[in-house]
């Protein structure tokens, strides 16, 4: 794993101008199935994921990328790509107290920039 997202890390810094897709730009059927999946979580959505639900994808992509690297990428593994603590710490080489940190300060500095993106 670890070489994938180094390797993942060289494509990327390579292609700096990746563009993301808004979910109103999916068809219905796609559309219906992201907005299905949520994360894994059947019951009601805290205020902060609310808040980062209203926000435009693409805005919530440009934060994300303002984002120090390992914040970011901490996030992406978990939040977006559904990966298990002890499973962020193999991949990153960090304890699993560190990957818990990183994730909750990555949510509050991208919940702040939301929220002065948005006055």
């Amino acid at each position: 794993m670890a070489i994938v997202r180094n390797t993942a890390y060289t494509w990327i810094n390579g292609r700096r101008s990746a563009t993301m897709i808004g979910i109103d730009d999916l068809n219905e059927k796609d559309r219906l199935q992201v907005e299905s999946s949520g994360n894994g979580a059947d019951g009601p959505i805290d205020p902060e994921a609310g808040m980062i639900a209203r926000a435009d994808l693409r805005q919530i992509g440009a934060l994300i990328e303002d984002l120090p690297l390992e914040f970011r990428e901490t996030l992406v593994l978990r939040d977006l790509q559904g990966f298990r603590y002890h499973e962020i710490a193999d991949v990153t080489g960090v304890p699993v107290g560190t990957v818990m940190s990183r994730l909750a300060r990555a949510r509050q500095r991208l919940m702040a920039a939301v929220r002065e993106s948005q006055s």
